[in-house]
Protein backbone atom coordinates (compact mmCIF):
# COMPACT_ATOMS: atom_id res chain seq x y z
CA UNK A 1 0.00 0.00 0.00
CA UNK A 2 3.28 1.88 0.58
CA UNK A 3 4.62 1.79 -2.46
CA UNK A 4 1.53 2.30 -4.13
CA UNK A 5 0.86 5.78 -2.40
CA UNK A 6 4.89 6.60 -3.26
CA UNK A 7 3.89 5.67 -6.99
CA UNK A 8 1.04 7.63 -7.08
CA UNK A 9 2.91 10.62 -5.59
CA UNK A 10 5.56 10.29 -8.01
CA UNK A 11 3.13 10.33 -10.97
CA UNK A 12 1.32 13.28 -9.34
CA UNK A 13 4.15 15.35 -8.67
CA UNK A 14 6.10 14.20 -12.54
CA UNK A 15 2.10 15.23 -13.99
CA UNK A 16 2.28 18.09 -12.36
CA UNK A 17 6.46 19.59 -13.14
CA UNK A 18 5.38 18.08 -16.93
CA UNK A 19 1.93 20.66 -16.78
CA UNK A 20 3.70 23.16 -15.53
CA UNK A 21 6.58 23.01 -18.24
CA UNK A 22 4.21 22.90 -20.75
CA UNK A 23 2.25 26.11 -19.81
CA UNK A 24 5.34 28.18 -19.57
CA UNK A 25 6.77 27.13 -22.59
CA UNK A 26 3.11 27.97 -24.68
CA UNK A 27 3.20 31.31 -22.50
CA UNK A 28 6.77 32.10 -23.43
CA UNK A 29 5.41 31.23 -26.90
CA UNK A 30 2.41 33.56 -26.83
CA UNK A 31 4.68 36.71 -25.07
CA UNK A 32 6.97 36.28 -27.96
CA UNK A 33 4.14 35.83 -30.39
CA UNK A 34 2.72 38.92 -29.23
CA UNK A 35 5.25 41.02 -29.27
CA UNK A 36 6.89 39.82 -32.96
CA UNK A 37 3.17 41.00 -34.12
CA UNK A 38 3.21 44.11 -32.21
CA UNK A 39 6.45 45.11 -33.38
CA UNK A 40 5.84 43.72 -37.26
CA UNK A 41 2.52 46.32 -37.19
CA UNK A 42 4.23 49.17 -35.39
CA UNK A 43 7.05 49.47 -37.71
CA UNK A 44 7.33 47.40 -40.90
CA UNK A 45 3.14 47.72 -41.57
CA UNK A 46 3.11 51.53 -40.48
CA UNK A 47 6.21 52.14 -42.73
CA UNK A 48 4.09 50.56 -45.57
CA UNK A 49 0.93 52.77 -44.99
CA UNK A 50 -1.03 49.92 -43.22
CA UNK A 51 -2.70 50.86 -39.77
CA UNK A 52 -3.66 47.83 -37.62
CA UNK A 53 -4.25 47.33 -34.06
CA UNK A 54 -1.53 44.94 -32.91
CA UNK A 55 -3.86 43.43 -30.33
CA UNK A 56 -6.54 42.03 -32.37
CA UNK A 57 -3.86 40.33 -34.94
CA UNK A 58 -2.78 38.57 -32.17
CA UNK A 59 -5.85 37.19 -30.39
CA UNK A 60 -7.05 36.19 -34.24
CA UNK A 61 -3.87 34.39 -34.37
CA UNK A 62 -4.18 33.16 -31.12
CA UNK A 63 -7.78 31.74 -32.33
CA UNK A 64 -6.59 30.07 -34.92
CA UNK A 65 -3.42 29.02 -33.65
CA UNK A 66 -5.78 27.40 -31.15
CA UNK A 67 -8.63 26.11 -33.30
CA UNK A 68 -7.88 25.16 -36.74
CA UNK A 69 -4.55 22.90 -35.44
CA UNK A 70 -6.77 20.54 -32.76
CA UNK A 71 -9.43 20.89 -35.90
CA UNK A 72 -7.21 19.15 -38.20
CA UNK A 73 -6.28 16.68 -35.95
CA UNK A 74 -10.25 15.31 -35.77
CA UNK A 75 -10.68 15.30 -39.39
CA UNK A 76 -7.68 13.04 -40.39
CA UNK A 77 -6.42 11.91 -37.37
CA UNK A 78 -2.73 13.27 -38.54
CA UNK A 79 -1.04 15.01 -36.03
CA UNK A 80 1.49 15.65 -38.50
CA UNK A 81 -0.79 17.81 -40.48
CA UNK A 82 -1.74 19.90 -37.12
CA UNK A 83 1.94 20.16 -36.45
CA UNK A 84 2.47 21.70 -39.69
CA UNK A 85 -0.61 24.37 -39.50
CA UNK A 86 0.48 25.27 -36.63
CA UNK A 87 4.14 26.13 -37.24
CA UNK A 88 2.49 27.52 -40.20
CA UNK A 89 0.27 30.05 -38.17
CA UNK A 90 3.17 30.94 -35.84
CA UNK A 91 5.34 31.89 -38.99
CA UNK A 92 2.24 33.59 -41.36
CA UNK A 93 2.26 36.92 -39.40
CA UNK A 94 5.92 37.79 -39.93
CA UNK A 95 6.11 36.20 -42.99
CA UNK A 96 2.86 38.30 -44.78
CA UNK A 97 4.21 41.25 -43.05
CA UNK A 98 7.60 40.35 -45.09
CA UNK A 99 5.90 39.70 -48.42
CA UNK A 100 3.82 42.83 -48.38
CA UNK A 101 7.05 44.50 -48.03
CA UNK A 102 8.89 43.02 -50.55
CA UNK A 103 5.94 43.35 -53.34
CA UNK A 104 5.84 47.31 -51.95
CA UNK A 105 9.82 47.52 -52.58
CA UNK A 106 9.12 46.11 -56.05
CA UNK A 107 6.38 48.37 -56.91
CA UNK A 108 8.14 51.37 -55.98
CA UNK A 109 11.51 50.29 -58.05
CA UNK A 110 9.53 50.13 -61.06
CA UNK A 111 7.68 53.37 -60.47
CA UNK A 112 10.96 55.32 -59.74
CA UNK A 113 12.40 55.86 -62.99
CA UNK A 114 9.11 57.36 -64.50
CA UNK A 115 9.12 59.24 -60.97
CA UNK A 116 12.84 60.77 -61.39
CA UNK A 117 11.68 61.85 -64.79
CA UNK A 118 8.97 63.55 -63.97
CA UNK A 119 10.69 65.57 -61.09
CA UNK A 120 13.87 66.27 -64.05
CA UNK A 121 11.41 67.65 -66.54
CA UNK A 122 9.84 69.66 -63.69
CA UNK A 123 13.32 70.94 -63.16
CA UNK A 124 14.07 71.56 -66.72
CA UNK A 125 10.91 73.67 -66.93
CA UNK A 126 12.31 75.86 -64.23
CA UNK A 127 10.57 75.06 -61.22
CA UNK A 128 12.75 74.16 -58.18
CA UNK A 129 12.93 70.65 -56.59
CA UNK A 130 10.26 70.81 -53.31
CA UNK A 131 7.73 72.00 -56.34
CA UNK A 132 8.33 69.22 -59.35
CA UNK A 133 8.66 67.03 -56.16
CA UNK A 134 5.08 68.24 -55.55
CA UNK A 135 3.68 67.67 -59.24
CA UNK A 136 5.40 64.24 -58.93
CA UNK A 137 3.85 63.03 -55.87
CA UNK A 138 0.20 64.86 -57.70
CA UNK A 139 0.58 62.78 -61.14
CA UNK A 140 1.80 59.20 -59.11
CA UNK A 141 0.64 56.20 -57.39
CA UNK A 142 0.89 54.58 -54.57
CA UNK A 143 4.05 53.68 -53.10
CA UNK A 144 5.95 56.27 -54.59
CA UNK A 145 3.48 58.88 -53.91
CA UNK A 146 3.13 57.93 -50.71
CA UNK A 147 6.97 58.06 -49.64
CA UNK A 148 7.25 61.56 -51.49
CA UNK A 149 4.56 62.96 -50.12
CA UNK A 150 5.81 62.13 -46.39
CA UNK A 151 9.21 63.46 -47.22
CA UNK A 152 7.06 67.04 -48.28
CA UNK A 153 5.14 66.84 -45.49
CA UNK A 154 8.27 66.36 -42.92
CA UNK A 155 9.91 69.41 -44.51
CA UNK A 156 7.08 71.53 -44.59
CA UNK A 157 6.80 71.08 -40.52
CA UNK A 158 10.21 72.21 -40.18
CA UNK A 159 12.63 68.85 -40.62
CA UNK A 160 15.61 69.87 -42.71
CA UNK A 161 15.34 68.10 -45.88
CA UNK A 162 18.75 66.21 -45.47
CA UNK A 163 16.66 64.53 -42.50
CA UNK A 164 14.04 63.93 -44.60
CA UNK A 165 16.11 62.32 -47.09
CA UNK A 166 17.33 59.84 -43.99
CA UNK A 167 14.02 58.83 -42.51
CA UNK A 168 13.03 58.04 -46.56
CA UNK A 169 16.14 56.15 -47.12
CA UNK A 170 15.42 54.09 -43.67
CA UNK A 171 12.07 53.41 -44.47
CA UNK A 172 13.29 52.31 -48.10
CA UNK A 173 16.24 50.22 -48.05
CA UNK A 174 16.44 49.82 -51.59
CA UNK A 175 19.87 50.16 -53.69
CA UNK A 176 18.44 52.20 -56.22
CA UNK A 177 16.77 54.49 -53.81
CA UNK A 178 20.05 54.95 -52.23
CA UNK A 179 21.60 56.19 -55.57
CA UNK A 180 18.75 58.67 -55.95
CA UNK A 181 19.22 59.79 -52.40
CA UNK A 182 22.86 59.91 -52.41
CA UNK A 183 22.41 62.47 -55.81
CA UNK A 184 20.24 64.79 -54.20
CA UNK A 185 22.15 65.26 -51.42
CA UNK A 186 25.21 65.44 -53.30
CA UNK A 187 23.68 67.81 -55.47
CA UNK A 188 22.17 70.03 -52.48
CA UNK A 189 25.97 70.00 -50.98
CA UNK A 190 27.98 70.95 -53.80
CA UNK A 191 25.75 72.24 -56.63
CA UNK A 192 25.40 70.94 -59.98
CA UNK A 193 22.53 70.24 -62.71
CA UNK A 194 20.45 67.99 -60.65
CA UNK A 195 17.62 67.81 -63.38
CA UNK A 196 20.74 65.88 -65.61
CA UNK A 197 21.85 63.84 -62.85
CA UNK A 198 18.00 62.14 -62.00
CA UNK A 199 17.50 61.67 -66.04
CA UNK A 200 20.65 59.77 -66.07
CA UNK A 201 20.10 57.59 -62.99
CA UNK A 202 16.16 57.08 -64.28
CA UNK A 203 17.69 55.72 -67.59
CA UNK A 204 20.24 53.37 -65.61
CA UNK A 205 17.78 51.94 -63.45
CA UNK A 206 15.31 51.57 -66.54
CA UNK A 207 17.86 49.70 -67.92
CA UNK A 208 19.08 47.63 -64.38
CA UNK A 209 14.82 46.84 -64.73
CA UNK A 210 15.41 45.78 -68.29
CA UNK A 211 18.26 43.18 -67.95
CA UNK A 212 16.54 42.09 -64.49
CA UNK A 213 13.50 41.30 -66.48
CA UNK A 214 15.87 39.24 -69.14
CA UNK A 215 17.13 37.41 -66.10
CA UNK A 216 13.79 36.49 -64.79
CA UNK A 217 12.86 34.73 -68.34
CA UNK A 218 15.92 33.02 -68.44
CA UNK A 219 15.54 31.56 -65.09
CA UNK A 220 12.05 30.75 -65.43
CA UNK A 221 12.27 27.23 -66.20
CA UNK A 222 14.43 27.05 -63.40
CA UNK A 223 11.81 28.21 -60.89
CA UNK A 224 8.85 25.98 -62.33
CA UNK A 225 11.40 22.90 -62.50
CA UNK A 226 11.64 23.55 -58.74
CA UNK A 227 8.20 23.67 -58.28
CA UNK A 228 7.58 20.63 -60.21
CA UNK A 229 10.24 18.58 -58.36
CA UNK A 230 8.64 19.86 -54.91
CA UNK A 231 4.87 18.97 -56.18
CA UNK A 232 6.08 15.94 -57.64
CA UNK A 233 6.68 13.43 -54.64
CA UNK A 234 3.32 14.94 -53.12
CA UNK A 235 1.53 14.09 -55.90
CA UNK A 236 2.93 10.29 -56.35
CA UNK A 237 2.18 10.02 -52.68
CA UNK A 238 -1.77 11.14 -53.34
CA UNK A 239 -1.96 8.90 -56.39
CA UNK A 240 -0.60 5.74 -54.66
CA UNK A 241 -3.00 6.76 -51.95
CA UNK A 242 -6.09 6.40 -54.02
CA UNK A 243 -4.72 3.15 -55.73
CA UNK A 244 -3.41 1.25 -52.81
CA UNK A 245 -5.22 3.15 -49.82
CA UNK A 246 -4.43 -0.34 -47.30
CA UNK A 247 -0.43 -0.40 -48.45
CA UNK A 248 -0.42 3.76 -47.85
CA UNK A 249 -2.74 3.20 -44.84
CA UNK A 250 0.41 3.12 -42.47
CA UNK A 251 2.24 5.81 -43.47
CA UNK A 252 -0.83 8.19 -42.29
CA UNK A 253 -1.86 6.41 -39.50
CA UNK A 254 0.74 5.11 -37.38
CA UNK A 255 3.73 6.78 -35.55
CA UNK A 256 6.65 6.00 -37.84
CA UNK A 257 4.28 6.75 -40.95
CA UNK A 258 3.88 10.19 -39.41
CA UNK A 259 7.75 10.59 -38.39
CA UNK A 260 8.60 9.57 -41.94
CA UNK A 261 6.22 12.59 -43.66
CA UNK A 262 7.90 14.94 -40.77
CA UNK A 263 11.29 14.07 -42.62
CA UNK A 264 9.47 14.03 -45.88
CA UNK A 265 8.05 17.83 -44.92
CA UNK A 266 11.89 19.04 -43.98
CA UNK A 267 13.42 17.58 -46.83
CA UNK A 268 11.30 18.94 -49.54
CA UNK A 269 11.14 22.40 -47.88
CA UNK A 270 15.31 22.32 -47.74
CA UNK A 271 15.12 20.84 -51.79
CA UNK A 272 12.77 23.61 -52.81
CA UNK A 273 14.73 26.59 -50.56
CA UNK A 274 18.21 25.31 -52.38
CA UNK A 275 16.75 25.61 -55.94
CA UNK A 276 15.24 28.73 -55.44
CA UNK A 277 18.60 30.02 -54.10
CA UNK A 278 20.30 28.64 -57.03
CA UNK A 279 17.56 30.17 -59.59
CA UNK A 280 17.54 33.77 -57.79
CA UNK A 281 20.27 35.70 -59.34
CA UNK A 282 20.53 39.51 -57.95
CA UNK A 283 21.79 42.42 -60.58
Amino acid sequence: MNDLGLVVGVISIAAVFIGWTVWELLANLLRRQRETIRQEATTNLEDMFIFVDPAQMFYWNVGALFVLPPLLWLMFGNPVIAVAVAVGLIVMPKWLVGHLRKSRFSTFEKQLPDAMLMVSGSMRAGAGLNVALESMVAESKPPVSQEFELLLREARVGVDFDTALKHMEARLPIQDFVMVVSAMRISREVGGNLADILESIADTLRKKHVMEGKINSLTAQGKIQGVVMTGLPLFLMLVLWKMEPQAMDPLFNTWMGWAVLAVIAVMEGLGYFFISKIVSIDV
